[in-house]
């Protein structure tokens, strides 16, 4: 049994991610902390402390969180803080996103030209949900994306994220990029997530898809909604569930355009692209995280 207790975020989320997808493919049987740490190949002892440094709680109050009546709940006092944040628009300081994100979108003109004129400096990094891939233009952050190499490459997840900006010139610069990971994710030891001037996020789509991206910056931490929900919140009363869940889908900015906070109105978590399991973390981490908080 592996015993080594590395420091590294991606190791530690590979190890979460391993247990999360355990956990969630034999929810029913109710596993023991035991059983879920021999799946992640650790000792009961090593993976308690592991996943307490990593989240900063407990497995079983992780686990918590992410149950169906748990989420049910979340959805409900969840609506009222919703309609204030979207209320409040999406600059200003009634924002209640805590990374203050500040979005701009491309218009028709630069749409059609995919990138031409543009240089789009990338980087690969670890961060608390495993290797992840920035792409970052002189107006702000185009692309993030989550690398699983069970599922692709380094090269497909580049390929993935600029495949809408075909024209522009892409450098490989990770000093570039990585100031805009350590605030993302308050990695550095001086800089929290959330600090200084808003993080600028450039986004690429319809105008339907931005509709929808725009509104799921509204949502803050540790809260969840529904894709009928943000459909009725930029006007779509009916039948949009469908298509929300598309453009949702079609995020190209995962974490900071936060559409892991979008679940099924039965409390369902539903799929992600980057990966059920890390849904699941982020859900459960941001939960905790926001418990922390307010019990402080």
């Amino acid at each position: 049994m592996i015993e080594t207790d590395a420091t590294s975020p991606c190791r530690d989320y590979d190890r979460i991610a391993a247990a999360l997808a355990y956990v969630d493919e034999h929810f029913e049987d109710q596993p023991s902390l035991g059983e879920i740490a021999r799946h992640a190949g650790l000792s009961e002892f090593h993976f308690q402390r592991l996943f307490t440094r990593w989240v900063g709680i407990s497995p079983k109050k992780f686990l918590q969180q992410l149950t169906l009546e748990r989420a049910k709940q979340s959805l409900e006092s969840s609506a009222s803080v919703l309609d204030a944040a979207y209320d409040a628009g999406l600059s200003g300081p009634g924002r209640l996103h805590d990374l203050f994100v500040a979005c701009e979108a491309v218009t028709p003109g630069e749409y059609k030209a995919r990138g031409a004129g543009m240089t789009i400096r990338y980087g690969f990094h670890p961060s608390p949900f495993g290797e992840c891939l920035l792409l970052v233009t002189a107006r702000g952050i185009c692309g993030l994306a989550f690398i699983d190499p069970q599922r692709e490459t380094r090269e497909e997840a580049l390929a993935y994220l600029a495949k809408g900006w075909a024209n522009a010139a892409l450098v490989e610069d990770d000093m570039a990029t990585k100031p805009f990971i350590d605030r993302m994710f308050g990695l550095s030891g001086n800089t929290r997530a959330g600090e200084g001037s808003p993080l600028r996020v450039l986004l690429r789509g319809t105008e339907f898809q931005v509709k929808v991206w725009r509104a799921l910056l509204t949502i803050p931490p540790g809260r969840l909604t529904t894709y009928e929900d943000i459909g009725r919140r930029i006007g779509y009363t009916s039948n949009a569930a469908r298509a929300i869940g598309r453009a949702n889908g079609s995020n190209l900015i995962s974490w900071l355009v936060p559409c892991h906070r979008v679940i099924r109105k039965t409390g369902a978590i539903g799929g992600y692209r980057w990966g059920r399991e890390r849904k699941l973390a982020m859900i459960g981490w941001e939960a905790a995280h926001q418990d922390a908080e307010v019990a402080a």
